[in-house]
């Protein structure tokens, strides 16, 4: 137990660069597998799919009445789009989802997860080659994504959603915190997470974001309507408003 909460006083002044072992999009096997699937659990059990939902929510209060595009970009095992999926269905709204990843064997994974539902499809490609293409999504969203890129390819990508959303971006990501990180040992140990969830979730929150990262983000990618909003457990709602 000294172990698990060894590094309580842990700097989160700055964000961290250093890299996961996920970052690797040529990786593949169970481990990657039993990480995707334990992540997702793990977000769904604390919450985080509703603080995704609940984005997409405020952005479509007005846009029942057609089909709505959603990307998800960083879909990982497509959690999010399945839960998306079901929730249309209930709510009687038309959804075409799309799931896109860098990592071939992800995508593979999530497409067979998702075989029950098709208005469900996932790319396997570069995000940043998807932002230059033209196509255009009524909403796209970026799911525990963001903190993976540093700050100046993070607002390049952050661009190009602007250019490429139509109604508006939902992110949906990690707060920097050294409890967080503290209460994320907790988790490993109770979970029984493989060492690679335990160290690239550990890395995660040292790359993930505190309100003045994302206020000041805002600020250089000029944008007027948003939401910045501080979700259980140690997330950030980052909702944008397209004009």
């Amino acid at each position: 137990m000294d172990n698990l909460f060894g590094k309580i006083f842990v700097n989160t002044k700055d964000r961290s660069d250093e890299p996961e072992t996920m970052d690797d999009f040529a990786m593949e096997g169970e481990v990657l597998r039993d990480a995707l699937d334990k992540i997702a659990s793990i977000n769904r059990l604390l919450g985080g799919n509703a603080v995704t939902l609940e984005g997409v929510e405020w952005l479509l209060s007005a846009e029942a009445d057609r089909e709505i595009s959603i990307l998800d970009v960083g879909c990982g095992n497509g959690d999010m789009l399945r839960v998306l999926a079901d929730y249309g269905r209930k709510k009687g709204l038309r959804f075409k989802l799309c799931g896109m990843d860098a990592n071939g064997f992800t995508i593979g994974h999530a497409r067979q997860l998702s075989a029950g539902y098709d208005n469900i499809s996932y790319v396997c490609a570069d995000i940043f080659e998807e932002i230059k293409q033209e196509r255009v999504y009524d909403v796209i969203l970026c799911t525990l994504t963001l903190h993976h890129f540093k700050d100046d390819a993070l607002l390049q990508l952050m661009e190009g959603f602007k250019r490429k959303a139509s109604l508006g971006i939902v992110v949906n990501d990690l707060h920097r915190s050294a409890l967080a990180y503290c209460l994320f040992k907790l988790i490993c140990f109770v979970f029984g997470l493989n060492s690679m969830s335990r160290d690239d979730g550990l890395t995660s929150i040292l790359r993930g974001f505190k309100r003045q990262d994302l206020l000041g983000y805002t600020r250089q990618l000029n944008l007027k309507k948003y939401l910045i909003r501080w979700k259980w457990a140690f997330r950030y709602q980052w909702v944008i408003l397209i004009q």
